[in-house]
């Protein structure tokens, strides 16, 4: 018996760079998807992306979310109905299959992969008992057809009829899908259909159409177990007196049946208590960040051999262009290991230390989901959080590093805005106590914790867990991933479904701004204390 050479399959997040890479083939004249929006099209709703696999390479790949009928059916653009491209306006209530993207490899055309993409989608929608398919088909003969036709509308009746030939019209109409009318301005970047489209419908037979839509979210568990380490800054002797600091809370997570555990941002800066004599800032850093490859080391090792996944806090790290980052590293229990930058340094990380912003942002898929990380100050930028939140995560990381009530404030406050904006988990860990004769770390006040939204699955002041103030301490709780299913599609209030994508997005520099704009420039801060107090 010889291998299969086709499977059509559920798509999943290790399939994002071949699928990116089959969109830049097929849409030569498209600015091409970014992994992150792929990314985000899978974790948004991976029951409705396909891909199609052809003697072991990618040549298809179709992406679908529910949607209300009240959304569908009006007239929208991608951009409004798709969440600028991430799939982030799934509802899972919907009632319709919305399909918003399927891209063939032109080198296979032929064997019906297409055709094969949408009876997954059509198998879903009868699975599912949803009333149909819309879409918002392409017009690719429109442009150079314009002198015989009085309109797009016009157009679409001239191929209706059998008059004009457009192939994608033909193919969705053989595939049983009805037009309804032409979306104008759908995709302005469509040169070939003028920015046209035409919305299409497939009604699922077995469903009554005329009978109103009972869909609702299960209340259903997902557990998620995270611990909270808030650190006590102490003197050490070396590294190995640091790491025994460190792996005791990990082992007694790991005890507890943690999925994850959180540590505070910088960290590492005990370390530095084991020289001699106090450094200035800028040999500080320069000395901390050559104890990056055994803090990536020695926190994978203990990811592994305590099942746990470790989110590293932060820890100064030298880029390969020479500039110093403030880097989690993020250890995973299946062996990976994972880096994101704080993209904002304070004031203070950026004058003393010469931190640089890092450029990217996205989430980090896990056992338990895919996740974010935002860096103490990072949190206080709401644009940052959404983009994690439109990719798919449902718990954000924030480890933060305060060294006053009202530092920590600014962090807990937006961190708070960003549970309730995202309707997702923000997980806070911070340092405690002081350091002497380590420089811009004198004092710490923390008080860790896990928030949530506000609404009636959750703790009833949006707090699951907290621990005391200024002591160092576990934290531990669990989260249940499905409230937040729930309340996004039937909540009180639903802040992801109803942004007003007609009049308002963020636009991402995808290549990155650099990692900084040189020497910084202006007076110093103020105070030369503290990394900034977030």
């Amino acid at each position: 018996m010889t291998k299969a050479r086709l499977e059509v399959r559920a798509a999943v997040p290790a399939d994002v760079r071949r699928i990116a890479a089959l969109a830049k083939r097929v849409y030569e004249d498209f600015v091409p998807y970014t992994q992150g929006e792929i990314r985000g099209q899978i974790n948004n709703y991976p029951e409705g992306c396909f891909v199609a696999v052809l003697d072991d390479k990618l040549v298809g790949y179709c992406a679908t979310m529910r949607i209300s009928g009240e959304k569908a059916l009006r007239p929208h653009t991608w951009d409004e109905i798709t969440g600028n491209g991430y799939g982030s306006r799934h509802e899972a209530t919907g009632e319709w299959l919305y399909g918003y993207e399927m891209c063939v490899d032109p080198k296979v055309r032929g064997t019906r992969i297409g055709r094969r993409l949408y009876e997954e989608r059509r198998f879903l929608a009868e699975q599912l008992e949803l009333k149909g398919i819309v879409f918002a088909g392409r017009m690719p003969n429109l442009q150079k057809s314009w002198r015989r036709v009085e309109s797009a509308d016009d157009y679409l009746e001239k191929v209706i009829s059998g008059k004009i030939h457009d192939p994608v019209l033909r193919f969705q109409l053989a595939n049983g899908f009805e037009p309804l009318g032409v979306l104008p301005g759908y995709l302005p970047e469509d040169r070939r259909s003028r920015g046209n489209a035409v919305q299409m419908v497939w009604r699922n037979p077995f469903v009554d159409q005329e009978a109103s839509a009972q869909l609702s979210v299960p209340r259903g568990i997902e557990n998620v177990r995270i611990a909270v380490c808030q650190l006590q800054a102490r003197a050490v002797k070396d590294f190995d007196e640091f790491i025994r600091q460190v792996q005791y809370f990990v082992d007694v997570a790991s005890d507890y049946e943690a999925d994850f555990i959180l540590l505070p941002e910088l960290f590492t800066l005990m370390l530095l208590s084991a020289e001699e004599e106090e450094l200035s800032p800028l040999e500080s850093i320069e000395l901390l960040s050559r104890y990056t490859p055994r803090i990536r080391e020695a926190l994978s090792e203990m990811a592994l051999r305590f099942n746990i996944n470790i989110i590293g806090g932060s820890h100064p790290t030298r880029m390969d262009d020479g500039d110093i980052h403030n880097i989690a590293i993020v250890c995973l229990r299946d062996g990976s290991i994972h880096e994101r930058e704080k993209i904002h340094p304070t004031p203070n990380e950026a004058y003393w230390w010469n931190i640089k912003g890092g450029d990217s942002i996205d989430v980090i898929q896990t056992d338990c989901g895919p996740i974010g990380i935002q860096i103490c100050y990072d949190s206080e930028f709401p644009e940052l959080s959404r983009r994690l939140v439109d990719q798919g995560a449902r718990i954000i990381f924030v480890p933060f590093c305060t060294d006053s009530r009202q530092g920590y404030m600014r962090v807990r406050y937006c961190a708070a805005a960003r549970a309730i904006e995202n309707q997702c988990f923000v997980v806070m860990a911070g340092n405690v106590g002081n350091l002497p004769n380590v420089g811009n770390m004198d004092i710490q006040y923390a008080q860790s914790c896990i928030l949530t939204p506000c609404d009636f699955p959750f703790a009833r002041d949006g707090i699951a867990a907290e621990a005391s103030e200024n002591v160092e301490t576990l934290t531990i709780s669990d989260v249940n991933l499905a409230d937040l299913s729930w309340a996004r599609a039937e909540g009180t209030v639903r802040n992801l479904a109803d942004r007003r994508h007609d009049l308002y997005r963020i636009e991402w520099n995808e290549d990155g701004g650099g990692s900084g704009a040189g020497d910084v420039q202006g007076p110093a801060p103020r105070r030369g204390h503290g990394p900034g107090g977030g």
